[in-house]
């Protein structure tokens, strides 16, 4: 929020607006974390569920978390031009196919642009329970690795490349930045790398937790180790990146993000609560959908009258973008994990009858 904030007027200190793409960044590390949680967690006792069930159980649970708020903001964009903020968007199949990110950018059309990072995520949703399942067929923690090795230089080979071939052609022209956005940024063989470290992370708690208690207890290590990653990926990646950017940066990043999400889940380092946050978890996806919108209704409405006041404006667009997030969330997101919970019962109950009628 604050990285879109200078568009409205305020003159920012300059990290926050050469840097604030990095949110997406801790973004994916966190989601990779609690995803990750969530598909391993059952496999710690040694089960080993049928395949279809539990990718359709998990599939439908993450639609009925996604869908219904996203096809909302997705209908008010095409019903309220006024709410978008830019005149031209990408043709809707692309929106309902999950295929923003994948499909050439034209930065023209910034209207919902924002949807490429949820694409990505889409995509992890897919194809992790597969993975998860084809590798606990024969569990071992050495083909866990040999893959998360290999996606990780995979990435980064693929990032060479694609600057070697397609960017460092046009360096230095005004087709660079497009290219670097539609090449390295938005498709999502090149950003696995927060996803990645996030799950490693729930797979280290989930399969060995006397390493991970061993790593929460050195959490101020890790706060430093994350501090300083992050300071050397702003030095690295000042402006539109070059080569060792590209290729490096990514996964510098992801596992900084790592270290400081170990490091802030320690009562070592983070013995307290702190006021508000669960509420910011509860509306954080609907605050995603939605702050872009809400930015350009203030720009609108007040940009001139906050021009020249920082925290006033900050304050109103937070205000309102937390306000247009809960009305979001108590209208469509709540509804939908509610009808989640209730078919989640009833396959319990399903579950808990079959297993009596077998039995007698």
């Amino acid at each position: 929020m604050l990285y879109h904030l200078e568009s409205l007027g305020p003159r920012l200190p300059g990290p926050l607006v050469a840097y604030g793409w990095m949110g997406v960044d801790l973004f994916f590390v966190l989601s990779g974390y609690l995803i990750g949680w969530q598909v391993l967690r059952p496999l710690t006792s040694g089960a080993r569920p049928a395949w279809w069930p539990w990718w359709q159980d998990f599939m439908l649970r993450r639609a009925l978390r996604i869908l219904p708020a996203y096809l909302a903001v997705l209908a008010l964009y095409l019903l309220l031009p006024a709410w978008s903020e830019a005149e031209s968007m990408r043709p809707v199949w692309q929106f309902l196919s999950f295929t923003v990110n994948l499909l050439p950018a034209d930065l023209d059309q910034r209207a919902f642009s924002h949807a490429w990072s949820l694409c990505v995520e889409e995509h992890f949703y897919l194809l992790l329970p597969l993975v998860v399942w084809l590798l606990a067929r024969r569990p071992g923690i050495g083909k866990s690795l040999l893959l998360a090795i290999g996606v990780l230089l995979g990435g980064m080979l693929l990032r060479a490349w694609l600057w070697q071939h397609e960017l460092a052609p046009v360096q230095g022209t005004a087709d660079y930045f497009e290219r670097f956005v539609g090449l390295i940024y938005f498709p999502t063989p090149t950003r696995l790398d927060g996803l990645l470290a996030g799950t490693l992370l729930a797979a280290l708690r989930a399969f060995r937790p006397g390493a991970w208690s061993v790593l929460q207890s050195h959490g101020w290590l890790l706060l430093c180790a994350g501090l300083l990653g992050v300071a050397g990926v702003m030095w690295l990646m000042q402006g539109v990146p070059g080569f060792a950017g590209i290729v490096f940066g990514y996964p510098l990043l992801a596992w900084s993000f790592a270290c400081l999400l170990v490091a802030c889940s320690s009562r070592q380092t983070w013995p307290v609560r702190v006021p508000g946050v669960q509420l910011l978890a509860t509306l954080a996806f609907c605050l995603y959908l939605t702050h872009k919108q809400v930015f350009h209704v203030v720009s609108a409405w007040l940009g001139d009258s906050l021009d020249g006041l920082p925290l006033a404006a900050f304050g109103v667009y937070l205000g309102a973008a937390l306000l247009a997030a809960y009305g979001l969330h108590v209208l469509v997101e709540r509804p939908g994990l509610r009808w989640r919970e209730h078919l989640q019962r009833r396959q319990q109950l399903a579950g808990q009858a079959g297993t009596t009628i077998a039995g007698s």
